[in-house]
């Protein structure tokens, strides 16, 4: 894994923040402490591997460390900020928004805030909408609210164009709110930016619900997804526990990485199976899933099945890949082809089995975020504002061994996060379910 690369030899990897420039401003903001530039947090969390890395002589990789400065590098009155969402729909978006304009606007001071509506696409000629103004009393309520108030949209648009745009609209701030994609678009502004040596930051906020950035260990909406995705693996349990040899299944968010699955199969531990990109599997044979249910089923006479939308792909053959506007790779329906293999095999057994299937993905997305989801998006926000009015650009505001971080954009979207099947998680998943596939 690309953690362990690090520890070997952290010289491959730049944790450095590009600064725009230097910081001649005081800043409006009253803290009780300010982060010095030498405050840092240890990408590694265990004695051995530090001791190691000052044994080898080599360099302790390293966070810059998230948090108000006392001297910045934008003057707020002469700042104006945009903000953009991108990509699907997760928990928390919203907050996010609210957390961004009201700490511009209430800690710094900054005049004017501007929302980017649907996505990249606004910032473009091919805009439909122009972007709309933001205050106080317009995210006065948003955090009570799903989706985004910004409207958004995938798909790659032209980094000059949209460097153009930001020029012709006085924008010197943007705050990039997505996952991968997203950020790898904010760094092509970035980059642009930096090529045509001007004074805009760009910021990124990680917005992934499948929990799937590297060098970030939490993503915003990815509490509420586990939290929401327990009731309805609940349901499916109910349902499956209410009929004679009856299965729920449950398919969940996750293309490549299965945490959400993994998780919410941790924390509502009547899951049977839990099925996930990273670990194949198969349908027929001995220790194939179909007898495993079989297993199952004559043990306990019901069963849950809860299964990432991104697991067991390689059933499909001979179907052409398919790509969504953005490139990723579009999902077969792995909970259908579940559901239809389960049931004619023991169609053909003549066996009793009745079939529960839910998919609730676009109602888990969809929601306001839980409490303390919340509490995490205003953080993001907090410190990507703190982040962006001290000149830091090409960056997206992680969180590491419980500090809040300045993580490079290319350190972030270097590979997806995936689950370590031979870690803890994946080792208490398994002695949860039992499963013996």
């Amino acid at each position: 894994m690309i953690y362990n690369e690090v520890l070997k030899d952290p010289s491959k990897f730049n944790f450095e923040i590009v600064q725009l420039g230097q910081c001649l401003n005081d800043t409006p903001i009253k803290a009780s402490e300010y982060i010095e530039s030498d405050e840092r947090i240890a990408f590694s969390s265990q004695v051995k591997n530090i001791i190691h890395q000052y044994e080898t002589k080599r360099c302790l990789p390293s966070f810059e460390k998230a948090g108000p400065r006392n001297r910045i590098f934008f003057e707020p009155l002469t700042t104006k900020a945009a903000i953009v969402t991108c990509g699907g729909l997760c928990p928390g978006l919203n907050t996010v928004v609210k957390g961004i304009v009201k700490t511009l606007i209430e800690e710094y001071g900054v005049e004017k805030v501007v929302g980017i509506r649907y996505g990249y696409k606004g910032l473009t000629s091919e805009a439909k909408t122009k972007p709309i103004t933001l205050n106080s009393d317009f995210v006065d309520q948003l955090h009570s609210k799903g989706g985004t108030c910004l409207g958004s949209s995938r798909g790659n648009q032209s980094p000059v164009e949209m460097v153009d745009q930001l020029i012709e609209q006085n924008i010197n701030l943007l705050f990039c709110i997505g996952g991968d994609g997203t950020l790898k678009g904010a760094q092509s502004i970035a980059n642009e930016i930096m090529k045509r040596g001007l004074n805009i930051g760009v910021v990124g906020i990680p917005k992934t619900i499948d929990n799937d950035l590297s060098f970030v260990e939490k993503t915003f909406g990815f509490e509420t997804s586990v939290e929401i995705a327990t009731q309805i693996i609940t349901s499916a349990h109910c349902e499956a526990e209410s009929a004679e040899y009856g299965v729920g299944i449950v398919k969940l968010m996750g293309r490549d990485s299965g945490f959400i699955a993994a998780t919410s199969s941790l924390a509502n531990s009547v899951v049977d199976f839990c099925l996930i990109p990273e670990l194949p599997f198969t349908l027929e044979g001995e220790n194939g899933l179909l007898k495993s249910i079989s297993r199952r089923l004559e043990q306990k006479k019901h069963l849950v099945i809860v299964v990432a939308e991104g697991a067991g792909q390689s059933l499909f053959s001979g179907i052409k890949e398919r790509k969504d506007d953005s490139g990723n790779i579009l999902k077969e329906d792995i909970g259908n082809l579940l559901k239809d293999k389960i049931s004619n095999y023991f169609s053909s057994t003549q066996s009793p089995i009745t079939i529960k299937y839910l998919d609730p993905s676009y109602y888990i997305r969809s929601v306001p975020p839980v409490a303390s989801d919340a509490i995490f998006c205003y953080q993001l926000a907090e410190h990507a504002v703190h982040a962006g009015m001290a000149g830091k650009t090409n960056m997206v505001v992680g969180h590491w061994n419980n500090f809040f971080t300045h993580v490079p954009i290319s350190l972030a979207t270097t590979e997806r996060k995936m689950i370590d099947i031979k870690g803890s998680l994946w080792r208490s998943v398994t002695s949860s379910t039992q499963q013996d596939i």
